[in-house]
């Protein structure tokens, strides 16, 4: 039989990486190549011909494609998507900017939050009104919309939200309007909140529906030229794009729904941390993933990706919640943190070292890379402290200038602060480890972890050389650095499984629940969830999830409780009692409770690839040397020899005793003295505290 392939490419902030799994050999071939910010979509296209050589006629043998991009975040952070314009009941046009007025930090009296995507003057009142319980008090006038259409097209306007009030209960207004305006300017992009997060809470969901019109253009400009683009490489394959809940997509979902691609690309990382938690057995992992731009952070407990739709973006403070725009799109609950290989370090006014989060990204990259790079970046420190190898750097693509980066750092940090260049370059390292375990501890004490008993699976290009001594920092006894870790995003998209969520809103008191209505209604959203799967597979075999969020009446936070084929209120009442108290550590059982949401989740089954373990050589084989290099130990503080590996020749069983370095084409792993690593069955690097490593 000729072989078939399945293709993933995952578009990060500076480089881009690619897996193409033989599905009949199981055999992976990776590449990775930097992005190109302006159209990631070039980088895509240029960078999967690295596989032509290499793997000769999978242009025409591959059957899927799956996709995980970060264009849509990227995008408002940057502020870089459409003018917008935002059509809302007369009388409740400055929700934007009232929020939830929640202070963002306790001891602040001015609020900070970020300037909302549509400014006042395109925020478009309309003569309509429903009643929360769905009954229409006034319907739209055409005349209203057609006005409104005017000031579209003289504004220049490309894209429209339309955020009713109560429309979750009733979008028969919101339709309407949509009809008009596909009528009378059908050239502009129309997003209604009825249909991106049919869901109370009339902020949250207006956030969330301005988001993806914000976004709707440009990400389907940027679909269409890589579905294009892909057709005219000869690839026949269907593209899917990873969800930001762990599941992949259609094309035609993301063009619709593109804010349920804000965490398309950290999230399929997640993915395979939570396979080799399964695989492993591991109770609690936290998976970390620190690329060029960025790193990410999600525990996983109990082999369950973490879902929440009580996410953020844009920030204007860090980690700080309610200082960014809510998203309310079911997304892995995961945190975000400005800092990877391109973070520019400084000397801030106090004279105190600053790394991050501005990051040099892909163009111009760091000065190491020679393309014009000018700000001293976490890369050129860690190349300076003797843990990159200037000649082995991303396979081989980019040579690494040591001696530009030396001088950068001992221009803009040792020379301000009276160091030396290995004293400047450490602190570089040093500070963003702490950046990220502040926001590792933050997350995982917010999901009510402990990071000591934790195990962390790093990946990324640059997760594997900060991993041991971050892990120093969260006092962790174990970290694991998975095979091809440098592109495990990519191999996430070949695990995934297509998957899509609905939420809808449903209030209803338990103790008058009428379960055989809820059953019927999460029946249809099934259907509908159903026709979403059709966009990938037709005959696929498919599973689904039920769930409700139940609180008391008058309560805004709820708990999520999963139903099953028959149930009712008291049984609902039990469950939710019980999840509550393990959550809060109380419960009111004189208090009367209500379900506020109904949740559903669909999935095509055993459709993605599956981690295998290797073959096991005979025991007691050796791990062969290439070398000895210089490098910095935290542990001694100071350079030392580290003995030097190629991954490609360890193989399960065999250990290294730290300090040593393992090189492998897409990243570096660095293990401290104190340290011990074993080769596992699946070819991962489990590396463990075996003695002191703090002086």
């Amino acid at each position: 039989m000729p072989s078939s392939y399945r293709l993933a490419v995952d578009v990060g902030g500076t480089f881009t990486d690619f897996a193409l799994l033989n599905e009949g050999s199981g055999e992976i071939h990776i590449a990775k190549s930097l992005t190109t910010p302006d159209d990631p979509s070039v980088g895509v296209l240029t960078g999967i011909t690295a596989f032509n050589q290499a793997v000769a006629g999978h242009v025409e043998s591959t059957k899927r494609i799956a996709h995980a991009t970060t264009l849509v975040a990227n995008a408002v952070i940057e502020r870089k998507g459409a003018l917008t314009a935002l059509l809302t009941t007369a009388g409740f046009r400055d929700v934007l900017e009232l929020r939830r007025h929640v202070r963002v930090t306790t001891y602040e009296l001015w609020a900070d939050p970020p300037e909302p995507l549509v400014p006042r003057w395109l925020r478009l009142p309309v003569n309509e009104r429903v009643f929360s319980d769905g009954t229409i008090l006034k319907e739209v006038e055409s005349s209203d919309i057609a006005e409104v259409a005017k000031v579209l097209r003289n504004e220049g306007v490309t894209s429209v939200a339309v955020s009713f009030l109560h429309s979750y209960a009733n979008a028969e207004n919101e339709r309407k309007v949509v009809e008009l305006l596909e009528t009378l300017v059908p050239n502009i992009a129309v997003t209604r909140s009825s249909e991106v997060l049919p869901q109370i809470k009339e902020y949250e969901r207006t956030s969330t529906t301005v988001v993806n019109a914000y976004v709707k253009p440009l990400t389907q400009r940027y679909l269409t030229n890589l579905e294009r683009g892909l057709v005219e490489s000869g690839y026949n394959a269907p593209l899917n794009i990873m969800l930001s809940n762990g599941g992949l997509g259609s094309i035609k979902t993301a063009a619709d729904f593109p804010i349920r691609l804000i965490e398309s690309g950290p999230v399929a990382g997640a993915i395979v941390g939570r396979e080799l938690a399964t695989l492993l057995g591991l109770s609690e992992v936290l998976s970390f993933d620190m690329g060029g731009t960025t790193a990410k952070a999600c525990l996983i407990r109990n082999q369950t990706l973490p879902i929440t739709d009580e996410l953020e973006v844009a920030r204007s403070k860090r980690f700080t919640k309610s200082s960014g725009f809510p998203v309310g799109v079911p997304a892995a609950n995961m945190i975000e943190i400005g800092a990877g290989g391109g973070s520019i370090a400084r000397v801030n006014q106090m004279g105190v070292v600053q790394v991050g989060p501005e990051s040099a990204g892909a163009d111009p990259g760091p000065i190491c890379y020679g393309h014009g790079g000018l700000g001293a970046t976490v890369t050129d420190a860690d190349l300076v402290l003797g843990y990159l190898n200037p000649d082995h750097f991303a396979g081989g693509s980019i040579a690494l200038d040591l001696a530009e980066a030396s001088a950068g750092i001992t221009e803009q940090i040792a020379g301000k602060q009276g160091r030396t260049l290995v004293e400047a370059a450490w602190t570089i390292h040093d500070v963003i480890n702490e950046t990220m375990a502040t926001a590792v501890r933050m997350h995982v004490t917010e999901r009510g972890g402990n990071p000591d008993t934790a195990t962390m699976v790093a990946f990324g290009g640059a997760g594997p050389v900060h991993a041991c001594n971050l892990a120093r920092k969260l006092r962790m006894e174990r970290f694991i650095i998975p095979l091809r870790a440098g592109v495990l995003s990519a191999l996430g998209l070949l695990i995934a499984p297509p998957a899509y969520d609905i939420v809808k809103t449903y209030k209803s008191p338990l103790d008058t629940l009428d379960w055989k209505d809820v059953l019927s209604r999460m029946k249809k959203m099934e259907e509908e969830i159903g026709l979403s799967l059709d966009g990938i597979d037709t005959v696929g075999k498919r599973s689904y999830w039920r769930e409700v969020d139940v609180g008391y009446i008058g309560q805004s936070y709820q708990v999520t409780v999963g139903i099953e084929d028959q149930f009712d209120g008291a049984m609902l009442q039990q469950h939710f009692a019980a999840l509550y108290r393990e959550k809060y550590g109380y419960f009111y059982a004189d208090v009367p409770a209500e379900i506020v949401n109904l949740r559903v989740r669909g999935e095509i089954v055993q459709m993605g690839f599956r981690l295998k373990p290797l073959e096991t050589p005979d025991a007691g084989a050796v791990a062969p040397s290439s070398g000895v290099r210089e490098a910095y130990s935290a542990s001694e503080r100071r350079m030392m020899p580290h003995q030097v590996y190629q991954r490609t020749m360890l193989v399960p069983g065999m250990r290294l005793i730290g300090p040593a370095i393992v090189e492998e084409a897409t990243s570096t792993t660095v293990i401290d003295q104190g340290w011990t690593l074993d080769v596992d069955s699946f070819g991962s690097l489990s590396v463990r505290r075996t003695g002191v490593t703090d002086r």
